[in-house]
């Protein structure tokens, strides 16, 4: 009977958000962990959901490979490297999500996790958010934005479709170099304690600044947080990104709502049109990946220079901040 009650607290425990702290004095955050349907079988997100006082919107963030939740609030230099304390300022809310087999979701075989049972997780937290929220804005990063676009076109269910270090135009000569630098997390000497299978993978040691950082500064703090809070991403994942982004079978050709593209000019989805998009200018961006954006009723776009995939790391991400907000805003 002891071991009964114990375990029916346990599992309230993971339907209950668990109030802590926040940074803005009139932001309330909160841990939530929401029950979603993942193929054929049922997982627990993580969220960190922030909520600005009077908020009616909220925006659920989907972070890239090796990387989690806290992509969206780097504690770095006073925050001013955080998109999530940068839109509660702007009086938006956030639900920051751990991508299902990393951080504090539940960690299934890779062979399950891929962009479209990931994104059909999303969609279920997406869903919990509509009995609270009058608006629901999604985004991503990397592969995350690859979910992000998938659950958008699929469900059709979001008010507005953010799209970050992911273009339609790969320039594959940067793309592929980079993810040679992956490892099995199995061989990971920080991840590898976890028991994960081989199908995870995550990068090598000291290999991210190369990755996701050139050329922008080479700070040894930066670089200490993101190595100490790396994860992981499933060979899956990887493989369906490739397919779900592709030029000619888009994703994203099926969403019907606003979408704003944010790159920067040195990522390796930016170049020379094909080998990568137009990132000379917002405008050529937009013109480079307004076509596979089909039933969106329009697209903007926001560029950053001098910094690498990972730029929510970048010290002037203010405009980048602003932008966002502006259009969040504005839809």
């Amino acid at each position: 009977m002891r071991l009964r009650r114990l375990c029916a607290a346990v599992s309230l425990a993971l339907l209950v958000p668990v109030p802590t702290s926040a940074n803005a004095a009139q932001t309330s955050c909160q841990d939530v962990y929401t029950p979603v349907r993942f193929g054929l079988i049922q997982q627990t997100m993580y969220g960190r959901l922030c909520v600005p006082r009077g908020a009616t919107t909220v925006q659920v963030l989907v972070p890239g490979g090796t990387y989690t939740s806290e992509y969206w609030d780097i504690p770095l230099d006073s925050g001013s490297r955080s998109v999530r304390r940068a839109m509660n300022n702007g009086g938006i809310a956030t639900m920051a999500v751990d991508r299902i087999g990393t951080g504090k979701s539940s960690r299934p075989l890779s062979l399950l996790v891929d962009v479209t049972t990931q994104a059909e997780a999303v969609h279920h937290v997406i869903a919990s958010l509509r009995r609270r929220f009058e608006k629901v804005l999604i985004g991503g990063h990397s592969i995350g934005s690859a979910i992000t676009m998938t659950e958008a076109g699929r469900y059709r269910d979001v008010d507005g479709v953010l799209v970050t270090g992911m273009t339609h135009l790969w320039d594959y000569t940067r793309v592929v170099p980079a993810l040679a630098n992956s490892i099995p997390a199995t061989l990971d000497p920080k991840l590898g304690a976890r028991g994960l299978d081989a199908g995870y993978l995550t990068t090598a040691p000291g290999a991210r600044y190369g990755m996701f950082h050139a050329p922008g500064p080479n700070i040894p703090a930066v670089m200490d947080y993101d190595e100490s809070t790396k994860d992981v991403f499933s060979a899956g994942e990887a493989v369906t990104t490739v397919v779900m982004s592709n030029i000619v079978l888009p994703a994203s050709a099926t969403i019907d709502a606003p979408v704003m593209s944010v790159q920067t000019s040195a990522d390796y989805f930016c170049g020379t049109p094909p080998l990568g998009a137009d990132c000379s200018s917002p405008e050529a961006l937009v013109n480079s990946e307004r076509p596979f954006f089909g039933d969106a009723p329009r697209v903007d776009g926001f560029v950053l220079n001098g910094y690498g995939h990972c730029f929510n790391f970048a010290p002037d991400s203010a405009g980048y901040h602003a932008a966002v907000v502006a259009w969040q805003r504005g839809i």
